[in-house]
């Protein structure tokens, strides 16, 4: 890290607080920090569609699909959307660490997720206000066929004061379209599901089959839920039987259309 370059990029980013062009050069300055291949901020708001509010890539994969895949209802199922509804710590997370147990295998990974081509992400966590958490994701893709490296991160990590200050001071006033708190993503799916297909999901039924979405094992869902493993496989033979399939990919099919805006 040139200590100069990144010193003054970070002056430069002050001097931008509240102005247009602060988004490039506080992306410009984490650059000198992570040396990472993409960049991606985005603000989360309960279920409402996020807000991006930069992104940045040499690889056009890795943002190709963003609008009408990912901001469309793919979200849902994002770990990083997991993190904000459970409302974590303002804290520096890498993907692999808060993925589920089954994420690499599940529909989200395999339709979106990886044809980003992005191989590793980090991610500063902020909440500028307690309703809204603001994600600035750090991306290693295809370009520098590279992963973070233990010391990349904490050195990375060391900055996280900063970050959330410049974060907290710049989207500080963020507001979504609305602050009334409408359907959650379980309330809208048993609607839907009942709409379109004629299913009545339980509350309970609904939680697995959004889990099991997202790519958690039984034993992953038990943690969760707080019931055993043999409970949740017993959910998961009801929520299949009562939707007449078979598989995870059947049900990604069957529920994923409708959340999707």
């Amino acid at each position: 890290m040139n200590a100069d370059n990144s010193e003054t990029l970070l002056a430069q980013t002050i001097k931008s607080l509240k102005k247009n062009g602060f988004s490039m050069y506080f992306n410009r300055w984490l650059r000198t920090l992570a040396n990472h291949d993409n960049t991606t901020i985005l603000a989360y708001f309960r279920d409402e569609t996020p807000q991006i509010l930069l992104t940045d890539s040499e690889t056009r994969a890795v943002h190709q699909n963003m609008s009408h895949v990912y901001l469309s209802g793919a979200y849902l199922l994002d770990p990083f959307y997991e993190l904000h509804n459970s409302g974590a710590d303002t804290n520096l997370y890498r993907m692999s660490d808060i993925a589920p147990d089954q994420f690499s295998r599940n529909q989200y990974f395999l339709e979106y997720y990886q044809r980003t081509t992005i191989i590793d992400e980090i991610a500063f966590i902020i909440w500028p206000s307690p309703q809204i958490s603001v994600h600035v994701c750090l991306g290693r893709d295809i370009k520098s066929k590279r992963r973070f490296t233990i010391r990349e991160i904490s050195s990375t990590k060391q900055v996280l004061p900063i970050v959330e200050t410049l974060v907290c001071e710049h989207w500080g006033n963020l507001r979504f379209s609305s602050d009334e708190h409408g359907e959650n993503v379980l309330e809208r799916m048993v609607r839907l599901v009942a709409e379109t297909h004629s299913i009545n999901l339980t509350k309970r039924q609904a939680e697995v089959a959004l889990l099991v979405l997202r790519g958690h094992s039984s034993a992953s869902i038990g943690l969760r839920l707080e019931i055993s493993p043999q409970t949740v496989k017993v959910f998961r033979k009801q929520l299949y039987r009562k939707c007449n399939i078979s598989s995870q990919a059947e049900l990604f099919a069957l529920i994923t259309p409708l959340l999707v805006n």
